[in-house]
């Protein structure tokens, strides 16, 4: 048995780390956390200064009687679980859990998992941080309060089912006003006058006018002084300028950059990284810091030289603006500078790439420029048109790395180096063109430019950003739009060989590629919130809050106490909101029904957004319709509207039964012999233009499919069973249960009907434990533990940080398989 116990909170770190310890080592996962607040009640003692109850996960008990077991073999435990507050909470859990003592226990940190990290960490090993592990429980504690309270509330007053979390609740908020801007904003247009010179060595030379014009008729004036005017060069201004790196990534704008060099979701980002820092490619990817240790600066310059030369470093040291920029203490950056590609799939490729690039690059000289700015006259025009031209002269950063940016207009091509121009030189006019450019509304927040407002606001931490915006995109109360958007006409007039011609293109506008648009449940919502609940809606609360857990992370405040100030107010909120406010549907009264007289309104239903003719003081029976999942109740009009009601569609017969088409709850569809098929929008097919042909080859389509799907059947006694192909692979049906065959089944075809009872019984037993997943083909029995609440004693060799400790024993229930769904 080794002597030495480490335990790491992923098998990937822990099949890392190995390869740097000796046999006296074993290195061991807890798979994330192990515990977290009961999920009977609210799991707080609210009575005892805010006590956390705490029980361990159903599915982490099997891990937790392992590892329970070798730490009570081995000699000495170390703790090395992640260097941030989560982190702290899963070693403070396993302390307790585990039953350690201080005198076997050594709790060791660090950020990059390389062998000099590693054996620096063996070397100085320190307590567990209280002040950290209080921190976490405090944002456990009041992110559950909220939720626990309010979302009870919701149920009430706007639709069953539906939560509210603080940090969410505000993120949806963002979207909300972003989205009531963009709806609320009126379209302008202005003329925009470029033109296209000629020098007298025939270079072609382009310029924008000074100047704009409101109207067409203004343009066409414009165009008609340019048509007898001559053109000569003005003043010539050349200029030096210079760009300088960006510092290296932190979490927020590794996921800013991430989504828009390589198109990556915020989530997606972090699960990459993870991936890299655990197979030891990368520092710790949970940072707010844009520091570099002196060792990466030097290795850095060292990289850099030999492949560029000397005149291309320069060492740079970034300093951190964050406030709460207190966990780590560097960027995120390569562990070795060596090392230009590394990871073992694309995207880990891509990323770390990017990762190897930015820390490079801002480690290197700035890019020398000359700036070149030209004034051309005309003689019967008022203004001045104006050449702009740029020209590199030293690379410098840019040999290697460019910062993007979220703004479309500065995306745009950058001005290119000019012919020589001197000062009085003639210019011929190859054309002028006066274009129309209508203004754009405020642009719809992408995850990156969210997760960049939510820095700014100080609303979230590192480990925060990614499950948040999950959060609001599963719960439905946001959605990434993909639209191709509209079209429209636009004038366009050129000026070309003393002729003035007049056109009218086509121009495409408003499309969205992965937009982050509020649902109409999302805004119905958030109205209800901010109207009932502004203080914890605030973004200056949300963001007092931050700080105020980190000066908790400090040893400057008591958590207990936090909690308790805030929620006495915030509980006579809930149950004043709970008794007398209104409820809220999102009602809108779009006009009358021609036929009936009844009115006709739309908003949020049972099963969604809904059109309604008729309310209960008019008629007994109102009738319903679902909006489509295109429409919305804040724009729907009323032509679409009556089409609605014009379903459902009986299209005749089939095989001597009825074809009805209709829109349900999850959207359009067809139904035939009492079987639903849905009707494909994306390729076309429109439910209140289908043809009963195209209802046929849906149906049929199915039935394919349907059959392809098909495995194997037990139908010689009750339950039917089944054995099908899915989506995730072969499952198991027996009446409403859907069970996944276990992989070491290679092929379902072997099992008998009694290993099928025996697979969905297991998944069922899993189920009630909180574990959705294949079920396991061999098992034992799991050991029976209950929820304890007990209180934990600091050991005697702690040094208390604090004045409080954690209160409640940890025996905890939450899987966490990523780090960033903490």
């Amino acid at each position: 048995m080794a002597k030495n116990l480490v335990i790491v909170e992923s098998p990937a770190k822990a099949k890392t780390i190995e390869g740097f310890l000796g046999k006296d080592f074993q290195v061991e996962s807890s798979f994330g956390h192990i515990s977290d607040l009961v999920s009977k009640d609210m799991g707080i003692d609210i009575a005892n200064n805010f006590t956390p109850i705490y029980e361990v996960s159903k599915d982490k008990k099997d891990i937790v009687k392992k590892l329970k077991k070798l730490a009570k073999e081995a000699e000495v435990v170390w703790l090395a679980s992640d260097e941030d507050r989560e982190g702290e909470a899963i070693s403070w859990h396993l302390y307790e859990n585990l039953n350690l003592t201080d005198d076997k226990t050594r709790r060791i940190v660090f950020h990059e998992i390389t062998e000099s990290a590693i054996t620096k960490a063996i070397k100085n090993p320190r307590g567990i941080d209280y002040n950290l592990v209080n921190a976490q429980q405090a944002r456990r504690v009041l992110d559950r309060l909220v939720g626990f309270e309010i979302s009870p509330v919701l149920w009430r007053k706007v639709k069953a089912g539906l939560s509210a979390g603080r940090v969410q609740s505000v993120a949806v908020r963002l979207i909300v006003e972003q989205e009531q801007k963009i709806q609320g904003f009126n379209a302008t247009s202005v003329y925009k006058v470029v033109g296209e010179f000629l020098n007298s060595s025939n270079k072609l030379v382009k310029a924008e006018y000074h100047d704009k014009f409101d109207s067409k008729e203004e343009a066409l004036v414009f165009l008609e002084q340019a048509k007898i005017s001559s053109f000569e060069v003005g003043k010539v201004e050349k200029k030096p300028a210079k760009r300088t790196p960006a510092a290296p990534f932190t979490t927020s704008t590794i996921q800013q950059e991430a989504s828009r060099k390589l198109g990556f979701g915020v989530s997606k980002t972090m699960m990459v990284a993870q991936r890299l820092y655990e197979s030891g490619m990368i520092t710790y990817m949970r940072t707010d810091s844009v520091n570099l240790s002196e060792d990466a600066i030097n290795s850095a310059k060292e990289n850099i030289t030999k492949e560029y030369g000397e005149a291309y470093s320069k060492s740079r040291r970034f300093s951190t603006k964050n406030k709460g920029a207190q966990e780590a203490h560097e960027a995120i950056r390569p562990t070795s500078f060596d090392r230009s590609s590394a990871g073992e799939d694309n995207d880990q490729k891509r990323l770390y790439d990017l990762i190897w690039k930015r820390t490079v690059a801002s480690q290197m000289a700035d890019a020398q420029l000359e700036r070149t700015t030209a004034k051309i006259l005309g003689t019967k025009i008022n203004d001045d048109f104006i050449a702009k031209g740029e020209v590199i002269t030293f690379e410098g950063f840019l040999k290697v790395y460019l910062e993007s940016t979220d703004d479309d207009e500065e995306q745009e091509e950058k001005s290119g180096m000019l012919p020589k121009l001197t000062e009085g030189e003639d210019m011929g006019v190859n054309e002028i063109v006066a274009s129309q450019r209508y203004s754009r509304p405020p642009a719809r927040f992408t995850e990156a430019s969210l997760v960049k407002k939510l820095e700014e606001l100080g609303i979230g931490r590192p480990s925060t950003y990614a499950p948040t915006i999950s959060t609001i995109i599963r719960r439905e109360y946001v959605e990434k739009l993909y639209t191709e958007g509209n079209k429209r006409d636009v004038d366009r007039l050129v000026l070309k060989n003393s002729e003035i011609e007049q056109k009218v293109i086509s121009e495409g506008f408003g499309a969205e590629k992965g937009k982050l648009a509020p649902t109409d449940i999302g805004t119905v919502v958030n109205g209800f919130l901010v109207e009932n609940f502004q203080d914890v809606l605030d973004y200056g609360f949300t963001a007092k809050v931050e700080d105020e857990f980190d000066n908790i992370a400090e040893g400057k405040a008591d958590w207990s106490k936090m909690i308790a100030e805030f929620y006495g107010g915030f509980h006579e909120r809930v149950e004043d909101v709970k008794e007398n406010s209104e409820r809220a549907s999102g009602e809108r009264i779009i006009g009358t029904d021609k036929v009936s007289g009844h009115t006709i309104l739309v908003r949020i239903g049972r099963y969604g957004p809904m059109a309604q003719i008729g309310t209960p003081d008019e008629v007994e029976k109102p009738k319903f319709a679902s909006l489509r999942k295109d429409q919305s109740i804040s724009t729907i009009t009323m032509e679409e509207i009556e089409d609605l009601f014009k379903l459902p569609r009986d299209m005749g017969t089939y095989e001597d039964k009825k074809v009805v088409v209709a829109i349900g709850r999850f959207g359009p569809y067809v139904r035939h012999d009492s079987k639903f098929v849905s009707i494909k929008e994306k390729d076309g097919d429109d439910p209140l233009s289908i043809e009963l042909d195209r209802c046929i080859v849906l149906i049929e389509e199915k039935r394919q499919a349907d059959k392809e799907k098909f495995i194997k059947a037990f139908d010689e006694e009750e339950p039917l069973i089944e054995i099908l192909k899915g989506r995730w692979g072969p499952y198991i049906k027996v009446e409403k249960t859907n069970a996944r065959i276990p992989k070491e089944i290679e092929d379902p075809l072997t099992l008998t009907r009694e290993d099928c009872l025996k697979i969905v019984e297991e998944y069922e037993k899993n189920k009630k434990g909180g574990k959705k997943t294949a079920a396991k083909t061999t098992t034992k029995a799991a050991t029976k533990t209950t929820a304890k609440k007990t209180t934990t004693k600091k050991p005697a060799a702690k040094k208390a940080t604090t004045k409080k400790a954690p209160a409640k024993k940890a025996t905890v229930k939450k899987t966490v398989t990523k780090k960033e769904d903490k």
